[in-house]
């Protein structure tokens, strides 16, 4: 164990050096706001050398309206380590120690090392508060079927991402035998469970290979800041949540959002695939209804979902007028979902689409981070839904698919369209042959989800990147059109 050095001074602190890091990292949810952060816990992991400090400081960010509290793993090191030099926090003056170079711990060794030891149960979080002291407040749960006590030999950081930090670890068994884990550092904390451990954690437990393997994860306490931005006193509440989830690493695979484009670019058929995705998602929702349930669908909650479409869209419409001319459609669509027959709510995947899923050469499809939308809030993520959400996710991703090859010829007639409705089509077959459930057989309430997503995706490019509006904007349109279309056949059965 680490010896603490009592008394002693920093300059400059911890909270003000990472304070003056944060803003610049991608899963800083402030974008263009200076930080403002205040400590309100920590908790060390030993370096078995002794020569690494490795402690991960729970902060709040008073900046905004509300705290919002984020988790800083940081090395601290004598000397500077020039592999490293990416991954600098800054350098501070130790009153005892002397000089300190202070990292971002993910990209260290040492703190990915001792992160999964931690995950699998042979190591103990340590104590800030004292000396040889243990911290129970920070608890691992190896993964309930996994066997296979592995070490690191070497670490990665998984570049790219926005709202976590996963490291790639390079670990053998105890034979010597190659073992590939990723493990995923939530950033941003939110009292509650993440549906990324719970939904992975009970599909493979159930038995699911559509999932990696489960090493393990750790959860923790920390105080929970009020709204005003002040810690809760002692015997006030506290917060718990996640804070890594470790998993099998699959190597060599590519998701299918790239499997998909590069069928698109070489004229491929895509069909024979995207029904065997299809059937993946059904036999997924399918084993997690089993394992976590589900629950009927009353009449407050679907008015509840729905006036929180009709409030997007509105939103949508006030950045994008050319919306506008399909208010009367879209209305329609919502009005008549109302009043169909809704499946019962479950847990689903929540941010379904086509990066989120890998092919594997003997696995088929295998589906990845069941977070749910990341800027949900997690109380919201965590609660039961309507599977057809996922559906419409899907479906709105093989139009993306198409409008991202489309976009990116030099001919101005090429289209993707016959693809994207082939896919379409044999995804739909493909969930419906396995699950007994045809989502086309509500198509209100199929449109009105596909709605949503595409409402959400009309803000995103407006703001992120104008020259693809045109894609989900072509997809309402044939939404509404289409719906219109179908009016005249019988409706489905009201609730």
């Amino acid at each position: 164990m680490a010896e603490l050095h009592k008394g002693a001074t920093l300059t400059p602190t911890k909270p003000e050096l990472v304070q003056a890091w944060m803003a610049s990292q991608r899963w800083y949810a402030g974008k263009g706001t200076s930080p403002s952060v205040r400590r309100l816990a920590s908790w060390r992991l030993g370096d078995p050398a002794g020569e690494v400090g490795v402690e991960t400081l729970i902060v709040s960010d008073d900046s905004g309206p509300a705290p919002v509290v984020y988790q800083v793993p940081l090395t601290y090191r004598g000397a500077p380590v020039p592999e490293l030099e990416h991954a600098l926090v800054g350098v501070m003056e130790h009153s005892v120690l002397g000089r300190r170079w202070v990292y971002d711990a993910p990209h260290d060794p040492v703190y990915a090392a001792q992160l999964l030891e931690l995950v699998q149960g042979r190591v103990r979080a340590e104590s800030t508060a004292a000396s040889d002291a243990f911290d129970d407040t920070v608890v691992a749960q190896p993964g309930r079927t996994w066997t296979r006590a592995v070490t690191v030999r070497s670490s990665k950081v998984l570049s790219g991402e926005q709202s976590n930090t996963s490291v790639i670890l390079d670990c053998v068994d105890a034979a010597g035998e190659p073992v590939p884990v990723i493990v995923k550092v939530f950033r941003m904390l939110s009292a509650g469970e993440n549906p990324d451990v719970v939904l992975q954690s009970a599909l493979v437990e159930a038995g699911s290979r559509r999932v990696p393997a489960v090493v393990g994860s750790v959860a923790g306490q920390w105080p929970e800041p009020d709204g005003d931005g002040e810690a809760g006193a002692e015997g006030e509440r506290t917060a718990y949540g996640h804070f890594a989830f470790a998993q099998e690493f699959l190597p060599g695979v590519e998701d299918a959002w790239r499997v998909a484009l590069a069928a698109l670019r070489s004229g491929e058929d895509f069909t024979a695939p995207a029904r065997a995705l299809g059937e993946a998602t059904a036999e997924v929702h399918s084993m997690l209804a089993t394992a976590l349930g589900t629950t009927p669908v009353g009449t407050d909650t679907v008015r509840e979902i729905l006036d929180g479409m009709r409030e997007r869209y509105a939103s949508a419409g006030s950045e994008v007028a050319a919306l506008h001319d399909h208010d009367d459609a879209v209305a329609a669509i919502f009005d008549a979902a109302e009043h169909v027959n809704w499946p019962a709510l479950q847990r689903i995947h929540g941010d379904y689409h086509l990066g989120q899923v890998l092919h594997t050469p003997d696995g088929g499809w295998v589906l990845l981070d069941f977070e749910g939308e990341p800027l949900r809030p997690l109380s919201e993520r965590t609660q039961p839904d309507q599977w057809i959400r996922d559906i419409a996710g899907m479906l709105r991703s093989f139009d993306y698919a198409g409008g991202a090859v489309e976009h990116a010829s030099d001919a101005p007639d090429v289209s993707a369209r016959d693809w994207v409705t082939s896919a379409q089509s044999a995804f739909l077959d493909g969930y419906a042959a396995t699950s007994g459930e045809d989502p086309r057989s509500r198509p209100a309430l199929l449109a009105a989800f596909e709605l949503d997503k595409a409402m959400y995706e009309v803000v995103y490019e407006v703001r992120n990147r104008p020259s693809w509006v045109d894609i989900p904007l072509a997809a309402i349109e044939r939404l509404a059109s289409g719906f219109e279309t179908t009016t005249t056949a019988p409706q489905e059965d009201a609730e």
